[in-house]
């Protein structure tokens, strides 16, 4: 699994390439360290379950993490779509889920999203 430190060493790398893209990663692995890292981890399950590798896995299925029966039940896969509405707001996306933080500004949503990508 990537590290927040080897990831971050990664969006710095990208960032001198020029590529467009890395910007914003690189924008929203500060987020994330602001706002995100106080329950959850890139690597460990911790108050929220861990988000190395999010991306394409199933909703609720964290191994070694017990998620709120409604996102348990939950059928969609983890993608920028899904990631920006539940960050936008997640109960509206799943009723009854656990998660109680928010993130209201669209390029705040799409900055986490872009550094959640880069963690396998």
């Amino acid at each position: 699994m990537q590290t927040l430190g080897t990831a971050l060493f990664a969006l710095a790398c990208a960032a001198f390439s020029g590529a467009a893209p890395a910007q914003d990663a690189l924008r929203g692995g500060s987020l994330y360290a602001a706002r995100c890292a106080g329950c959850h981890s890139v690597d460990r399950n911790r108050i929220g379950p861990l988000h190395a590798g999010v991306l394409g896995r199933r909703a609720g299925s964290v191994a070694g993490y017990t998620d709120s029966p409604a996102l348990a039940r939950s059928k969609f896969f983890w993608n920028a779509k899904t990631l920006d509405r539940w960050l936008a707001d997640p109960e509206g996306l799943v009723p009854g889920q656990k998660m109680g933080y928010s993130v209201a500004e669209a390029r705040d949503r799409a900055d986490l999203v872009a550094y959640l990508a880069l963690l396998h």
